[in-house]
């Protein structure tokens, strides 16, 4: 089984939708994007279907599981431009996180 590497590759924050509907008095300096992830920040995925101890988010892990598992056992979006790689995100409706998860070939190892 190849293992997949997930590189954070944006970290939106829907504004409008966070003025409309997030209680003002419970985040008076704000919402922002999510402060658990870095742009850029990765993660090697080796033993499926185990989250990295370092990957931050349960929620998301659960969210990102069948893109995952789609690209490390072989799969290929054919709307991708990268063979063996897909683009996936949480579904945190204010601010989700996207992620590139990329098959690492043993050859690439």
């Amino acid at each position: 089984m190849a293992k997949v590497k997930l590189t954070v590759v944006k970290l939106p924050a829907h504004e409008d939708l966070i003025d409309k509907h997030i209680k003002k008095e419970r985040y008076p300096d704000g919402f922002g994007p999510c402060k658990l992830w870095t742009l850029g920040q990765e993660f090697v995925i080796e033993d499926w279907p185990a989250k990295p101890d370092d990957f931050p988010c349960d929620w998301a892990w659960t969210d990102i599981q069948r893109d995952v598992a789609m690209v490390m056992f072989g799969g290929n979006p054919p709307w991708m431009a990268k063979e063996g790689s897909a683009i996936t995100c949480c579904s945190d409706g204010f601010r989700p996180v996207s992620f590139l998860v990329e098959r690492i070939e043993e050859a690439e190892v």
